[in-house]
């Protein structure tokens, strides 16, 4: 668990108690077409994938998941942030905690299809041509970006170890 110089946000795995609100706040901006749905049920059976970012009292400020693409390469899904959490860094915080689970799983990359490739090009991902991950295409509106792991975390966690 990690906690903001105030103590006030916790990030860590995602519980079962979490995936309603994970689902919801997901879901609301689903509904805007900003990112994909995801049902109760799909959260349930992905749960040790997410990890969330709460506050103080545990109400859920952000989400985000990894999805196995291949042995080597995760796809982050489903980064969200409450709209009342936004600009406090909570989208950051969750990409690097998803960016750990994927090292220590031994994903080598990271990639994401993302209407916001500046968020991420800010937090050290690369634009990718949309080619690479051919299944994807069935989303032209969005940009794929990628994040090599090998300089992220691996030395990292080799220093915490």
């Amino acid at each position: 668990m990690t906690t903001n110089a105030n103590g006030a946000v916790v990030t860590r795995k995602a519980a079962a108690a979490d995936v309603w609100e994970i689902a919801a706040l997901v879901n609301g901006y689903a509904a805007e077409d900003v990112m994909l749905p995801r049902s109760r049920e799909q959260v349930l059976l992905a749960l040790d994938d997410y990890v969330v970012a709460t506050d103080a009292h545990g109400r859920l400020l952000a989400c985000a998941a990894l999805k196995e693409y291949s042995p080597s390469l995760a796809e982050l899904v489903s980064l969200a942030v409450a709209r009342e959490a936004h600009g406090l860094g909570l989208g950051r915080v969750v990409v690097a905690e998803v960016e750990q689970l994927a090292a220590k799983r031994g994903h080598e990359s990271v990639f994401a299809h993302t209407l916001s490739p500046c968020f991420f090009e800010a937090v050290g991902y690369a634009v990718v041509d949309r080619g690479r991950y051919p299944e994807k295409h069935g989303r032209p509106h969005t940009a794929c970006v990628e994040r090599a792991l090998a300089a992220a975390w691996r030395p990292r966690l080799r220093a915490a170890a």
